[in-house]
């Protein structure tokens, strides 16, 4: 089946597919924001490059594309019906990588809170949210 965009489509449409920054990314780091919680974007110490790092807490939070991490269940991941063995190769890695990291954290003593892009759509962002907090909070505070 061919690609429904011609290739110069496809190119710019990919090319507006971001990996930092992203619509859900900045609506959990101005919820924690305006709770109060500080922290640290993108620590390349850590594994996995967590998208937010709370010190204070002890905790690390990852927000996931569906496509891009395979949230399975989800109506925002859909195999590709062009190329899909290479899609599904990528993302399986993709899978691979995140368990990776997130055993690493956890052995390393860090909590690790993952939201998936879906939670925070169709009126669910407030509830979402605030179960983070809630979880953060639930973590304590290791500097006590």
């Amino acid at each position: 089946m061919a690609d429904v965009h011609n290739k110069a489509t496809r190119s710019f449409n990919m090319s507006r597919i971001r990996s930092k920054d992203t619509k859900p990314e900045m609506m959990v780091r101005k919820f924690l924001f305006g709770k109060g919680y500080r922290y640290r974007l993108y620590d390349k110490k850590l594994p996995g490059k967590p998208d937010l790092v709370l010190s204070k807490y002890k905790t690390v939070i990852f927000v996931h594309g569906c496509f891009w991490h395979g949230h399975t269940g989800c109506k925002y991941f859909v195999v590709p019906k062009t190329k899909t063995e290479w899609w599904l190769n990528k993302i399986n890695r993709n899978k691979e990588l995140d368990r990776k990291s997130v055993k690493k954290l956890k052995t390393d003593g860090w909590k690790v809170i993952i939201i998936f892009e879906c939670k925070l759509k169709d009126g669910k962002a407030g509830k979402t949210l605030e179960n983070i907090a809630n979880r953060i909070e639930a973590n304590g505070n290791t500097n006590h």
